[in-house]
């Protein structure tokens, strides 16, 4: 563990539930990456770019549910606006996304 942070500062990071709705890929990212379109319910869609190519073919990734944290500035990466951050366990290149283990609705809070 590197660093140590406060409750007060894990509660600044607003944790969400999402659907991705769309899978495109990134041919201009610098490494491979796929653009995802996704539904956060009352907080509307939001599309992010997103390392996980090589676990994840774009059809089996249409309508998981995934974590994201929604309330980063939007961030350019080449020629795309990421505005949310897809959260996945990370092991050498592979990242594997995390997801509630059942459906539960887009936009609820993960704490």
């Amino acid at each position: 563990m590197e660093k140590i942070i406060t409750y007060e500062d894990f509660t600044k990071v607003d944790l969400r539930i999402g659907t991705i709705i769309a899978v495109n890929d990134f041919p201009n990212a610098h490494r491979p990456a796929y653009q995802l379109t996704i539904d956060f319910g009352d907080l509307g869609i939001k599309k992010s770019s997103a390392q996980i190519t090589t676990q994840y073919q774009k059809e089996e990734l249409l309508q998981r549910q995934i974590v994201a944290v929604v309330n980063f500035p939007k961030k350019q990466i080449a020629n795309f606006m990421s505005e949310c951050l897809v959260i996945g366990a990370v092991q050498s290149d592979d990242v594997f996304l995390l997801h509630p283990e059942t459906k539960v609705k887009n936009g609820v809070v993960v704490s």
